[in-house]
């Protein structure tokens, strides 16, 4: 599955203040697998087969994308899979779009509560994790790792180098935005619109890459991940209408918003050239609705 050269398709929409942008669509590579997380499980499923696994597992909420690319990936690329669902709650209720294919799909899905959940970065956390789980390779939330920013570096290519400008996505966990920032050239300038609030995102990607060619822009999330107003879904409605793009309002919608809301105040010079990678993530807010 991973060998495979992708074709990723090209959208070009033109504004009214000589602004193009040209929207990777990341969302069409792959049915199931799309947008950022292919390129954040490719190396994260290659070495788990390389170092002899047959057992993933991650993290993630109800309607975690993650968690649903993870699900079809291991089903397709035989592995077992494990689901750690924040949320102890959820296993006492019907589950939704997401989980219940992430559970056709094969994989244990294990509720723990909110409380736990925050702990899951920690050694101890992972380590009780990892008896219950013996032989299991264990993948952050999110999919962001060292692997994970190496396959979000090939999401750029010498084309997107050589004739792009400016380089603007969402950004979640810092992942994919530092692997579109170790590729970009040193001309160009990336732009992470954040889908949360918090100012850990900085020290995130920081971690990934050494680089100082990006900015982080958080000055509207509509009051946090998750959260959307009826100003958010009217302007998606609206770009999908006009441009046939489809987005949601949990990450590129708001990545987008954000980026028309920077043209429309003139903070680029005329005639730039703007990439907007699209990162998929359709399915999660089609799932709660």
């Amino acid at each position: 599955m991973f060998d495979q050269v992708l074709a990723i398709p090209y959208q070009k929409i033109s504004l009214d203040n000589d602004i193009n942008i040209m929207i990777k669509r990341l969302d069409l590579i792959h049915p199931h697998i799309s947008g950022n997380k292919y390129f954040k499980l490719k190396y994260n499923l290659l070495a788990a087969r390389q170092l002899g696994y047959n057992q993933l597992l991650s993290f993630g909420g109800a309607y975690s994308n993650h968690i649903f690319a993870l699900a079809h990936a291991a089903h397709e690329y035989g592995f077992h899979s494990i689901g750690v669902i924040r949320g102890q709650e959820l296993q006492h209720q019907n589950l939704n779009a997401t989980l219940a294919t992430a559970k056709n799909l094969g994989m244990q899905l294990d509720f723990i509560s909110r409380q736990d959940y925050r702990l899951k970065h920690t050694p101890e956390f992972l380590q009780q994790l990892q008896q219950r789980y013996p032989d299991t390779y264990i993948i952050p939330e999110g999919g962001s790792n060292a692997l994970a920013v190496q396959g979000c570096e090939e999401i750029l290519t010498e084309y997107d180098r050589e004739n792009f400008d400016v380089i603007c996505c969402a950004v979640g966990t810092g992942g994919t935005i530092s692997g579109l920032i170790n590729r970009s050239s040193a001309q160009q300038h990336v732009i992470g619109f954040c889908a949360l609030k918090g100012d850990f995102l900085t020290t995130e990607i920081q971690q990934w890459t050494t680089k100082n060619n990006w900015s982080i822009y958080s000055e509207e999330t509509f009051g946090g991940y998750g959260k959307f107003n009826p100003e958010l879904t009217d302007f998606i409605a609206t770009i999908q209408q006009q441009y046939d793009v489809p987005l949601e309002p949990i990450y590129t919608g708001k990545a987008f918003y954000q980026l028309y809301k920077l043209i429309q105040d003139n903070y680029f010079p005329a005639s730039t050239r703007i990439l907007f990678i699209h990162t998929g993530g359709l399915q999660a807010f089609a799932a709660s609705h």
